[in-house]
């Protein structure tokens, strides 16, 4: 999921690129920084307290070895300016040996080019230890969508929603609520953190996830549908309408919509995608809170036509779902118009 969601990373399979060949270019670049270590030939990075193992005594090579040979790679063949490690933070200290070495061997500046670990923590189960099945296996990536979809699924025919939707736009709720949750529950923690996995939270609609945020979503999404406005429409009010901002609960809306640009600046420094989580969540709070207190569509109580369209406040509707529609595309979260 988080290699998914970094904004580009740099990867190239080390089968593609033959470390035999390498490894001369590797020691001619360092020559007079490779060391022998009792048969070893070794490379110590400056600041660091550990040494990385070019070749071991027996002329292998090792993690180290490839490591090098790769970061090489990235940098001069295929140029990149931004280059994001996605592992466990078991290997932060592995990793940040690596760099210093590049450095040292004089292949990247970090003033030019960003090279970094963004490393995450443990699942666990909700009994507090590593998540695995009940025999102790290693859950399997399909056994756990799967078991998502069948939990949406049952979820969905809960609320009745099998009843309003077709067999299509059921099978695209499910999907969207299933897959979506999943990846929202690991992003949505501190991903240096360990944190506990559990299906009936994640599928909950009320707080911090990603069903609350979907039937947020699909809520706006239909407050314009069933005002029979057109997308067209609301592109040419864009242009000419003033959006007014008298009520509290619309300026406290307005101002919570502005900050994406600076969320967004956020989490491309920290790369903790759980900020984005946070404010997608802290949006639609808001934007709930604006519309309980704010009409944008008034109706005739007897006859249920529409007697007047709030058009200021339709484009603050339209500006909260683009915003969250953003913020799901950046999270690889695929909502629907209807759930």
């Amino acid at each position: 999921i988080w290699e998914q969601c970094c904004f580009k990373i740099a990867f190239s399979p080390l089968l593609n690129y033959s470390l035999s060949h390498s490894l001369p270019i590797l020691f001619s670049l360092t020559s007079g920084l490779v060391q022998l270590d009792e048969g070893r030939k070794i490379v110590f990075a400056p600041g660091q307290s550990i040494p990385l193992t070019i070749v071991k005594s027996d002329g292998g090579y090792t993690y180290d070895t490839s490591d090098l040979a790769a970061i090489k790679n990235r940098l001069f063949d295929e140029k990149a300016d931004i280059i994001i490690y996605v592992t466990d933070s078991g290997q932060a200290m592995h990793f940040q040996v690596v760099f210093a070495a590049a450095q040292l061997i004089a292949w990247y500046d970090p003033k030019v080019t960003r090279v970094e670990h963004a490393g995450f923590g443990v699942v666990l189960g909700e009994d507090k230890k590593k998540f695995k099945t009940r025999s102790g296996d290693t859950v399997r990536l399909m056994d756990l969508l799967e078991e998502g979809l069948k939990r949406s699924m049952d979820k969905l025919k809960e609320k009745g929603r099998d009843k309003v939707l077709t067999p299509e736009e059921l099978v695209k709720a499910q999907r969207a609520v299933a897959f979506g949750c999943i990846k929202y529950a690991d992003l949505s923690h501190n991903r240096i953190n360990d944190y506990v996995f559990s299906f009936d939270k994640m599928l909950d609609d009320r707080g911090n996830t990603a069903a609350y945020l979907l039937y947020a979503f699909t809520r706006i999404r239909s407050i314009a549908r069933l005002a029979n406005i057109h997308e067209a429409t609301l592109r040419k009010a864009a242009e000419t309408t003033e959006v007014l901002l008298d009520h509290e609960k619309e300026w406290k809306l307005g101002r919570c919509i502005l900050r994406f640009p600076e969320i967004l600046q956020k989490i491309t420094d920290d790369l903790l995608l759980h900020t984005l989580c946070d404010y997608l969540y802290e949006l639609a709070t808001t934007f709930t809170e604006f519309y309980d207190s704010c009409y944008c569509v008034e109706k005739d109580r007897q006859t249920g036509e529409v007697v007047k369209v709030n058009m200021w406040r339709m484009l603050l509707c339209e500006a909260t779902a683009a915003v969250m529609a953003k913020g799901f595309d950046i999270l690889g979260i695929n909502p629907v118009e209807r759930m």
